[in-house]
Order: structure tokens, then sequence, then C-alpha cells
């Protein structure tokens, strides 16, 4: 099964963000792919964080979640939505929330982000609880590829690749492929990006597929990019450094049967 991820470099303009995301989500399914996953923030990276409370919507209502479901269903796609926000339980917070459709344009799929990112150094201070309510629950989905086969999915989000445990409950659910839509600053991108979607991929013996934002954006903010995915050995089968655009890349469940013969990692037991 093919499969993409999306890279932007969104602005603080909604609708023209969602316009740059068609037309990627377009090239994706020209070439074959039958998922695509959009970025964190990818309908918007607004120039404060309390940008996010004028976009929020209401689950199952909303021009982000119309488009999400009119672009699945008019290219016949899995679509990931990288992250949206979502009304939470006080009128300060937004969910970052993914939400995933099929190709008949039904939401089958959410998940809210559980670790909240917070960073500071002497140039760049980030809280992402300032106006985020964390989630609270893994959350997997079962996706049928053209070809019969399943896949078990299991959500993700950008600062939730640093807590392994949360990709363990993933595996033993019994995911297929990790995805990881993000919005990784320079400074830790650089330094823990690639190595961490690594280390998740070989430890749960999984594909890893994460989306993310890539470039200089409108409001100050820079991005690492990389969108990548990655085998279930560690193997990096496609990247972009920068930029907008598409990696694309096909899961094998034969590649997957392999890996997890020859290291059984996954049935080990604690004594």
């Amino acid at each position: 099964m093919k499969i993409a991820a999306i890279q932007m470099v969104s602005g603080i303009d909604c609708p023209g963000n969602l316009a740059a995301a068609r037309s990627l989500l377009e090239q994706a399914a020209a070439q074959g792919a039958e998922l695509a996953v959009l970025p964190e923030y990818f309908c918007a990276m607004g120039r404060r964080d309390s940008d996010k409370l004028l976009l929020r919507e209401t689950p199952g209502d909303g021009p982000i979640q119309e488009f999400l479901a009119r672009c699945a269903r008019e290219l016949q796609l899995w679509i990931v939505g990288g992250t949206l926000p979502l009304f939470a339980s006080d009128a300060e917070h937004v969910r970052n929330s993914t939400l995933v459709y099929d190709p008949a344009g039904h939401c089958v799929a959410r998940y809210d982000k559980i670790h909240l990112f917070r960073f500071a150094n002497c140039r760049e201070h980030y809280d992402e609880s300032r106006t985020i309510e964390a989630g609270t629950e893994p959350v997997q989905f079962e996706l049928r590829a053209r070809s019969g086969a399943r896949w078990r999915v299991g959500l993700s989000v950008c600062y939730d690749l640093r807590f392994p445990e949360l990709y363990r409950a993933h595996a033993r659910a019994g995911a297929d492929l990790l995805l990881v839509p993000s919005a990784f600053t320079y400074t830790t991108g650089e330094a823990h990006w690639e190595i961490l979607l690594r280390a998740r991929a070989i430890e749960n013996l999984a594909y890893v597929l994460a989306p993310a934002q890539g470039g200089q954006h409108e409001n100050g903010r820079r991005t690492w990019g990389h969108s990548m995915l990655i085998d279930p050995w560690g193997s990096v089968l496609g990247a972009l450094a920068q930029g907008p655009g598409v990696v694309l890349g096909e899961l094998s469940a034969q590649r997957l049967q392999e890996v997890r013969a020859q290291l059984p990692a996954l049935e080990h037991r604690v004594l």
C-alpha cells in the first residue's frame, strides 16, 4: 500500500493553508497513495498561541472538518488531518486533535494530543498547556487497503514522540503503522527528530510515517521538517528536508512479517 506524508510550511491564513494542503493531497493521490497524512497545525500557524481559539470547531461541524471530508471523498483517500483545534472543556483552551477520514468522507477516528510541548532556552520558549487541553487515551484505527489487506494504525502527535510508553501501548494493540504528524522546532528537530522516529520504529517493530512542518513560517517560527517514512528495521525509506512537498513510500506486509519473525522483541516477557 502506498502512503504519503504531506510536508507544509503553514502560514496564518487558514483558507490559504487549506488550498495548499489540497494541492499536496492531489499530488499524493495522483501518485497512487491510499493514505495521506497532513502535519500538525496544517490549517494554521498563528501569530500568537491564542489564535487557535479563533479557529476551534465543534466535533463533526466546521469548515476545516468539511474540507478534510470533502478531500477524502473526492480524492478517494484515507486522510489523517494532522491536527486542528476542537472545543475543549473551557473557553481558554482547545483540544489539539487528529481526525481520520475514510475514502467515503466519514470521520472514523479522533485522537487528542496527550503530551503537551514545553521547551525553553535563551532564545525560545514554548508551553502548549497555556492554550491546549491534553487528551488522555491512545487511539488506533483499522485501515483496509484496496488490496484487501488490513493495517492497524496508531495515532500520535509531535511531542508524544518523546514518550515511548504511548507507542508500546499501540504495539500491544497490534499497530503495524505509527503516525506522527508534527511541527518540531528547528532546534529540537535538528538534535532529536530522526533518532526518536527510528527508535520508535525499531522498538515497536512497526512502520513510522512522520509528516512535518518544514521551513520559515509567517509568524517567525522555524520548523525542522524532514518528513519521513521509516520501516520496522529502522531504515529511512523516504524523506524531505525542507519546504512543501510529498514523501511517498510503500508499506509491505511481507517486510513487516520478516522483521518481526527475525527479531520477536514484542514477545519478550519481563521476569
